[in-house]
C-alpha cells in the first residue's frame, strides 16, 4: 500500500508560487569538485527552481579555502536568499556548515538552527526531517504512536526523533542504529517506522506488522534502479512511501519553500 503525497506536494507548491510570482528569489548552490550523481541532483534542482519561478545559480569550486571564501561572500549578498551546500564533502562538513548564515540556511543544518530545534523554535528545520514530519501528519495522527527511527545522522535520524517527540506531535520515539540489538523485535512493536539506513531491502516483511506506516528515506541503487530501504513485498501489508518520489519529492519542495521564508 502506497502513501500518496500528491496533495501535500500540491499544497507546498502552491504556497511557494504565492511568493515566487510576486518577489524575485534566488538560490545559490555551491559544490566542491562535484561528481556525476551530485551534478545530476543539482540539475534537477535547477529544473525545479525554474518551474517554481525561482532564480538558480550553481558555483563549482575546487578547494576548501575557495568554498569558505564563497560562503562568506554569499552570506553578505542581499540578492542571494538561500545557500545550498552540496554533499558529501571529502572532509568533516561542520566547519563549512557552521559558517553559513543561519538566515540563509534553507537546509536547516547549521548549529544555530539545529540547536533551536531542541527548543521547538527552529525557523528552518532540516528539510528531510521536516518532510518526514509533514508526510506523517498528512497521513495519520502521531499523538501516542510508537515510532522507530532507524538511523542517527545529524540531518535525518536525530532531528526526526526530536520533531516527532516534541510537544506538538507527542509520539514515543525509539532511535535504532548499527549497534542496536533485536531490531526486528523493536520494529514489530512499532506503529510507524522511519528508515534512513541506505541499504536496499533492509526492511523486510518479517520485520513489520500489518498496517504499519513506513517512511522510506533510503536512497540506494539496485540493478541500476533507484530504490529505498524497504523490500517491495512489504507494501502488501504496510503503508509505505515511494522511492523515487515520496520523501525526496517533499524534501525538494520544502527546500524552496524555505527560500520564500528567507526573504
Amino acid at each position: 500500500m502506497i502513501i500518496n503525497i500528491d496533495n501535500l506536494a500540491k499544497k507546498i507548491t502552491e504556497n511557494i508560487l504565492k511568493t515566487s510570482t510576486k518577489h524575485k528569489i534566488k538560490l545559490t548552490s555551491v559544490a566542491l569538485n562535484p561528481e556525476k550523481p551530485t551534478l545530476a541532483y543539482l540539475n534537477s534542482q535547477r529544473k525545479l527552481a525554474k518551474k517554481l519561478h525561482i532564480d538558480f545559480d550553481l558555483i563549482k569550486l575546487s578547494s576548501k579555502n575557495e568554498l569558505l571564501e564563497t560562503i562568506h561572500i554569499l552570506n553578505n549578498k542581499n540578492d542571494v536568499h538561500g545557500i545550498f551546500l552540496a554533499q558529501p564533502l571529502p572532509f568533516d562538513p561542520f566547519e563549512i556548515i557552521s559558517k553559513i548564515n543561519p538566515k540563509k540556511d534553507i537546509e536547516g543544518i547549521t548549529p544555530f538552527n539545529l540547536g533551536n530545534l531542541l527548543y521547538e523554535k527552529s525557523y528552518f528545520k532540516p528539510c528531510t526531517a521536516d518532510s518526514v514530519e509533514r508526510i506523517l501528519n498528512d497521513f495519520t495522527t502521531l499523538d501516542g504512536k510508537k515510532v522507530t527511527v532507524i538511523g542517527r545522522s545529524v540531518i535525518v535520524g536525530r532531528p526526526v526523533s526530536i520533531l516527532l517527540s516534541n510537544s506538538k506531535n507527542n509520539a514515543t520515539v525509539t532511535i535504532c542504529h548499527s549497534h542496536t540489538k533485536d531490531l526486528k523485535e523493536i520494529t514489530l512493536n512499532s506503529d510507524i517506522i522511519v528508515s534512513a539506513v541506505g541499504k536496499a531491502d533492509f526492511i523486510t516483511k518479517e520485520m513489520v506488522k500489518k498496517n504499519t506506516i513506513i517512511i522510506d528515506v533510503g536512497i540506494n541503487f539496485k540493478n541500476g534502479e533507484l530504490t529505498g530501504d524497504v523490500s517491495p513485498d512489504v507494501k502488501e501489508i504496510a503503508y509505505v512511501t515511494e522511492v523515487p518520489g515520496g520523501v525526496g519529492e517533499i524534501t525538494s519542495l520544502i527546500l524552496f519553500e524555505n527560500l520564500t521564508k528567507a526573504l
